[in-house]
């Protein structure tokens, strides 16, 4: 993988060294971030707004569209996520368990009710994967970019656009755009600080423009250290990201970038409506106590957990996550004629690591009564999209195609605990135990080729009235082997075999009139379907057919089916100097619904993937931004979900009563809210959101309650001092009122019924982080 992305890299400085005569436009010498144009695409940015606020609409586009400008996540503390940052939009709801959103494990994302493995993602047109925690085809967003580099996302709520590079977006897509290097030679540099020990450092050199072609580079390192909010553990990364830009003739451009990111993450202890009430928010795991959780392993506990109905499973000694990503790309966006571009992009991604878990269910050669459980995730993928756009008499015809390849191995092994007395299992993101591996229970290799086809027409036929239809064909073909099994371990031979997804007809018809000045009606329609995931035995994280027994995948392979849906949504949007506003609403139908059922104890649970068929989702959503006066802008979204299967479940002990009950996870009702004020320097904001309850059962009898929080922050830019330029000092307050609330739900999968392991992870209390940052 190293040698790809170096290739990568070398050919872009080699084409930067044979580039044509630069155009002398200025538009060919500042080529920067182009757009395409919002009917074709439906990723256009509205006109600029004085002071906006915390969203743009899509003006102009054919779809219900928001963007979130960089100014937008300037508001954050700097290292949030950028999907954390889009909770603040109608529809979303984004939970993690820490105040940045970098605790992957919880980092969970939902729109107009589809969680995140039915959602689309994308870093410059490369295909980000389904956002799960052992992810198969992608990366995590938070290890894709470092935060400070983002320039923008542009979110699809319903549906995204034809052209997106995802087989799982059943619904909207989420597309983040990465920062060009400057013009201008310099860099910038910050440094946050605050609760939990957390100490974060950025810095950024850019080359400035190299020469008259305006060829340049940068380079940036991000580095982040904390501790949990509750228990001992930490939070630690590191990350690389590199770019270069390579302008050329006719506007065309060639573009590289390079990314590497390294992170060991301890978890927190997973909760239970038991524990919580028992207990309360603060359990944690035992870590570095290791006579805790070996005393624990022997059914001595702490008095604490006696109070619970289950105190074995009510921590472990620990469990961590450690992650190396490599990520390469390369983009060569070419106009060979005033109506005629063609994009390119190749790209490559590698991924190596490990996770733990500490487990009393499997004791030691050596006599003591735990052990750690050990799984290794990798994927080596790599693809290319290209694709031509042509205009002629009003219309601009879209063509292209899309190829990944990619291998996805895992493994699960048993390493040996030492006595008491003896030593300890120490600090779990030292390094994999590789001399104390005494049992393998299973290792897999999936490989799977993706082949997606899109053809699309935007047609302008009135100066105020475009359309744009089209359809993509979509082939998924994915398989395993089982090299390594251990019957007497996992009690059954695990699930291998073949699946294809595939669709040659996948259409989409969406329209944009603008009937008045400012005023525009839109809508669209479109018909999804969802590759199968991938995931090892037994892994409880996704819903995918391999998670079972091979006797259970023989019997349903014949008759499974991907899951499929259709979205209709239509609205109206406004856009003014001084207020834009949406209202939009939507149906979804979807049909062979895939979850995964889940029982017993987290660290040893019995899962399996069921078809519930299917769901109907009724909803609508409202959002306003006003700006009354010069710096002040204000902020208000509301939404409504009705989500709820269409039959009752069938399984092999009964008939489980879901017919008419809401889906999990997503709350009914929700309402956010931004106020900001500007003047001079400073910027002042509040934020907030209502969230109302969530079910955890298939049959609603157990649910997480509603809450509301809210974060306060403020920056100042105190101008230049000496060499450093635009020093600014910020300041944030996160979950302002310290409330206790529920945030990941469904990280374990959901059950029927309140089992009482219907798990869930808490949201952090309140915290504040300062930010000292300058550019030079």
């Amino acid at each position: 993988m190293l040698r790809l992305t170096s290739a990568l890299a070398g050919l872009a400085t080699a084409t930067a060294a044979i580039a044509a005569p630069p155009d002398t436009s200025h538009a060919a010498s500042h080529p920067g971030y182009r757009q395409k144009p919002a009917a074709a695409s439906a990723r256009h940015a509205p006109p600029p707004v004085r002071d906006e606020a915390i969203t743009v609409f899509g003006h102009g586009s054919t779809r219900q569209m928001t963007s979130i400008t960089r100014g937008m996540m300037q508001q954050s503390v700097p290292g949030t996520s950028p999907l954390k940052v889009l909770s603040e939009l109608p529809g979303v709801v984004y939970q993690s368990a820490d105040p940045f959103g970098a605790y992957e494990y919880s980092s969970q994302i939902f729109m107009r009710g589809f969680s995140q493995a039915q959602l689309g993602f994308t870093l410059d047109d490369v295909p980000l994967g389904d956002q799960q925690f052992n992810n198969y085809n992608g990366l995590s967003v938070a290890r894709a970019i470092i935060s400070d580099n983002v320039a923008g996302v542009d979110v699809s709520q319903g549906a995204g656009a034809i052209d997106v590079a995802s087989t799982s977006n059943l619904g909207g897509a989420i597309e983040i755009h990465s920062l060009d290097p400057s013009h201008q030679r310099g860099g910038a540099i910050s440094q946050t600080f605050g609760s939990n020990s957390t100490f974060r450092t950025f810095v950024r050199l850019d080359s400035g423009d190299l020469n008259t072609q305006g060829t340049r580079f940068s380079v940036s390192y991000a580095r982040l250290n904390g501790n949990l909010w509750k228990g001992a553990g930490y939070d630690h990364s590191d990350q690389v990201n590199a770019k270069i830009v390579q302008p050329l003739a006719h506007n065309s451009s060639l573009k590289a970038f390079f990314d590497w990111s390294s992170i060991q993450q301890f978890d927190y202890q997973d909760m239970t409506m038991n524990y919580l009430h028992t207990v309360g928010p603060d359990l944690a795991n035992y870590y570095p106590d290791y006579s805790a959780a070996y005393g624990a392993a022997l059914g001595s506990y702490r008095p604490a957990l006696l109070k619970t109905n289950d105190p074995f499973d009510a921590a472990y000694y620990a469990g961590t996550a450690n992650r190396v990503d490599y990520l390469g790309g390369i983009t060569l966006d070419e106009n060979l004629t005033d109506r005629l571009n063609w994009k390119t992009t190749l790209y490559a991604h590698d991924d190596a690591g490990y996770s733990t878990w500490s487990t009393p269910y499997m004791p030691s050669p050596n006599g003591a009564p735990l052990s750690q459980r050990i799984q290794t995730p990798g994927i080596a993928r790599g693809g290319f999209e290209t694709a031509a756009t042509y205009s002629i008499a009003g219309n601009r015809i879209n063509a292209g195609v899309w190829y990944e390849y990619g291998n996805f191995t895992e493994a699960r092994y048993f390493s040996q605990a030492p006595l008491l007395g003896q030593g300890t299992l120490g600090n779990p993101t030292g390094g994999f135990p590789s001399a104390d591996v005494f049992a393998t229970a299973w290792q897999e290799a999936f490989s799977s080729n993706t082949f997606v086809f899109h053809l699309q027409d935007t047609y302008q036929i009135l100066k105020n009235l475009t359309v744009n239809a089209g359809f993509k064909s979509m082939i998924v073909n994915a398989g395993n082997s089982v090299p390594t099994q251990d019957l007497a371990l996992n009690g059954t031979a695990i699930a291998q075999g073949h699946l294809e997804a595939s669709n040659a007809f996948l259409p989409q018809v969406s329209a944009n009139w603008r009937f008045l000045p400012h005023h525009e009606l839109f809508f669209d329609v479109s018909h999804n379907m969802r590759a199968f995931p991938e995931d090892g035995y037994n892994t409880n994280v996704s819903a995918t057919p391999w998670t079972t027994s091979q006797a259970a995948f023989q019997s349903t392979a014949a008759n499974l089916r991907p899951e499929t849906d259709w979205v209709y949504e239509g609205g109206y949007r406004y856009t003014s100097p001084f207020i834009s506003a949406l209202g939009s609403l939507y149906r979804i139908n979807f049909s062979n619904r895939l979850q995964l059922i889940t029982t017993g104890a987290a660290i040893h649970p019995i899962t399996a993937v069921q078809n519930v068929g299917g769901v109907t989702t009724n909803g609508a959503e409202a959002s306003v931004t006003l700006r009354p006066a010069t710096g002040l802008s204000i902020y208000n979204s509301f939404s409504y979900a009705h989500s709820t299967f269409d039959q009752d479940v069938v399984t092999a002990t009964g008939v489980e009563p879901t017919q008419g009950k809401l889906v999990p996870n997503y709350p009914q009702f929700m309402y956010k809210g931004n106020i900001t004020y500007r003047i001079g320097g400073l910027e002042v904001h509040v934020d907030g959101s209502y969230l109302s309850h969530r079910e955890l059962t298939y049959t609603n009898d157990l649910h997480a309650p509603g809450y509301f929080l809210a974060n306060f922050g403020t920056r100042y830019v105190f101008g230049d001092a000496g060499p450093l330029k635009h020093v600014t000092a910020g300041f944030n307050i996160y979950n302002l009122a310290n409330k206790t609330y529920i945030a990941t739900t469904n990280e374990l999968g959901n059950n029927f019924v309140n089992t009482g392991y219907n798990y869930f992870l808490m949201g952090a209390p309140r915290q504040f982080f300062g930010t000292i940052s300058a550019g030079f």
